[in-house]
């Protein structure tokens, strides 16, 4: 089964530094359809304006996964950790027994990310942070797991949760695969592009809830960038 959320069905608000769209329930906006998807909890589709951002404020018990779209986002906690993020490349923080962090965006450009939360299944260990780059020529053609909570997946970022987030960057026609099993549930959103999967057409920032499928087949109507959340 696929669920189209267009774009212009999501939640959110204005706030002059930052323009948030929410997939799911968050902050001042609540739909009791769309309050997870499996164990993801929370999908937000960021614009972040230069030199403004997130100041500190904590977290805990829970997976948060920033996939940079454009521009940069800065990183600093409670831990020592800091870190420049840049587009293409993506950031875990596992909040653990609990962090404090920020989010800026320190550059002259916007910022555009997605944050996915997803809730753990593994609780009580101590917080962590991790960053690395995902060049898109690695994942042309075919989808690369970039945060995971299975110890086989060896170059992801870990993540402390029955799930995987992956991503695909396809060309106009082509078609990628991923073998989604029928007791899972997808949540995909072309960061760019537009693509079909069976005769949905998901464009740029739509989301994809994606249930009750073995192997999830996603072709590209145009060049397109995807990422996709395989939840429990």
């Amino acid at each position: 089964m696929i669920e189209l959320r267009p774009f212009d069905s999501l939640g959110g608000a204005n706030h002059g530094w930052l323009d948030a769209k929410h997939h799911f329930s968050f902050a001042g906006y609540h739909d009791p359809a769309r309050v997870h998807w499996g164990n993801l909890r929370v999908w937000n589709d960021d614009i972040i304006a230069p030199k403004t951002g997130f100041p500190p404020h904590p977290h805990r018990d829970m997976e948060i996964i920033t996939y940079v779209r454009e521009g940069a986002i800065t990183h600093q906690d409670n831990l020592g950790n800091k870190g420049r993020t840049e587009a293409g490349d993506v950031q875990v923080m596992s909040a653990g027994t609990g962090i404090q962090h920020s989010e800026y965006n320190m550059e002259d450009v916007e910022t555009r990310i997605f944050q996915i939360w997803i809730i753990p299944t593994r609780n009580g260990e101590e917080p962590s942070w991790g960053s690395r780059p995902f060049p898109k020529g690695e994942r042309s053609g075919q989808f690369v797991t970039l945060a995971s909570g299975y110890e086989n997946d060896n170059d992801a970022l870990p993540i402390r949760t029955d799930a995987r987030v992956v991503a695909a960057t396809l060309k106009a026609g082509e078609t990628a695969e991923y073998p989604l099993g029928k007791d899972r549930k997808g949540y995909l959103v072309p960061a760019t592009g537009a693509v079909q999967i069976d005769d949905v057409r998901v464009n740029a920032r739509d989301g994809a809830a994606i249930s009750d499928l073995d192997v999830l087949r996603v072709t590209a109507i145009e060049d397109s960038e995807i990422v996709l959340v395989d939840a429990a």
